[in-house]
C-alpha cells in the first residue's frame, strides 16, 4: 500500500473495522480471550470483543515467536468502537484505513464509505504527536537504542543499520506532515519521497544522511504540531454520532 516494498520481501497486512451484534454491545455476550488448538478458552476467561487477529506465521514451528516475512498474511479486525478510540488518539497505523486506494480495498460497505468520506474529522494535533512518537520509536529501533524493539541483525550486518526501521521512520515523517497540512495521506507514497524511501530500504543511503533526514522530518512534524493551522482536538461529536447511527442501522437490518 505504501509502495515501499522491494523484491517481494514483505508480508501482506489487512485491517478491518466491524460493527458488533447488539448482544456484544448492550448485553453480556463475550468472546474468549484466546483460542487454543482444541477450541477451548485459553487461560484468561471471556472478555468484551475489541479485535480479531490472524497471523499465518504463527502456524509454523515457533508459533508466536515467529516474525512475519514474504508471503505471510497478517489480519487484524477492530471493533468500530476500538478503532475510533485509536483513530481519535491519532494512531498512525489505524488512520491508514481511511486513505487506502480503492483497488486495495477488500470490502467496503456504505457505512464504511461514510467513515472514509469524513476522514478529516480525525485530524488533530493529537495525530501529529502520535506520528512524532512513532517516528522516534522507529529511529530508536533502527539504531538499537536500549529498550527499543529488536532490530534486524541481518540488515545491520549488511548495511550498518536496520534499513526497514529507517524507512518507516522517514515514511512516518512524510505522511504525518501531509496529514497535518492537507487532512489526507496519499497512498502509495508519492514521488520524490517514494524514491528516497526505497533507496533507504535498499541500504543505498549512508547512516549519517538517514539520521539527518529523520531529524529534519521530526522537526517538521513538531513545527506543524505547534502551529495554529492544526486543530487541537478531533471531531469527537461527529465520530460519536457515527458510531451510534451505524450500530443502530446494522442492528435494524439484522434483527429477526
Amino acid at each position: 500500500m505504501h509502495g515501499t516494498a522491494i523484491g517481494g520481501q514483505d508480508d501482506r497486512d489487512e485491517m478491518g473495522i466491524c460493527l458488533e451484534p447488539r448482544q456484544y454491545v448492550t448485553g453480556l455476550a463475550r468472546v474468549p480471550r484466546g483460542i487454543t488448538a482444541d477450541g477451548d478458552p485459553d487461560g484468561g476467561g471471556w472478555v468484551e470483543f475489541e479485535q480479531y487477529q490472524r497471523h499465518t506465521v504463527w502456524d509454523r514451528p515457533g508459533g508466536l515467536a515467529n516474525r512475519s516475512g514474504a508471503g505471510d498474511l497478517d489480519v487484524v479486525v477492530y471493533s468500530a468502537r476500538k478503532w475510533c478510540r485509536l483513530a481519535l488518539a491519532g494512531n498512525p497505523t489505524v488512520l491508514l484505513a481511511l486513505f487506502v486506494p480503492d483497488e486495495e480495498v477488500v470490502h467496503r460497505d456504505p457505512i464504511g464509505a461514510e467513515l472514509v468520506a469524513h476522514a478529516e474529522r480525525f485530524v488533530s494535533r493529537l495525530a501529529g504527536e502520535r506520528f512524532v512518537g512513532y517516528l522516534r520509536s522507529q529511529r530508536a529501533a533502527m539504531t538499537g537504542d536500549s529498550g527499543a524493539h529488536t532490530n534486524r541483525p541481518e540488515l545491520v550486518a549488511v548495511h550498518g543499520y536496520d534499513t526497514k526501521f529507517a524507512m518507516h521512520a522517514l515514511r512516518l515523517g512524510v505522511q504525518g506532515a501531509e496529514l497535518l497540512t492537507t487532512g489526507r495521506i496519499t497512498l502509495p507514497v508519492p514521488e520524490p519521497h517514494l524514491g528516497m524511501l526505497r533507496a533507504v530500504r535498499r541500504g543505498e543511503v549512508a547512516l549519517p544522511e538517514v539520521l539527518a533526514e529523520i531529524d529534519a522530518a521530526e522537526a517538521r512534524l513538531l513545527e506543524l504540531c505547534e502551529s495554529g493551522s492544526v486543530r487541537a482536538e478531533p471531531d469527537r461529536t461527529w465520530v460519536d454520532d457515527w458510531l451510534h447511527a451505524s450500530h443502530e442501522a446494522y442492528w435494524q437490518r439484522t434483527s429477526p
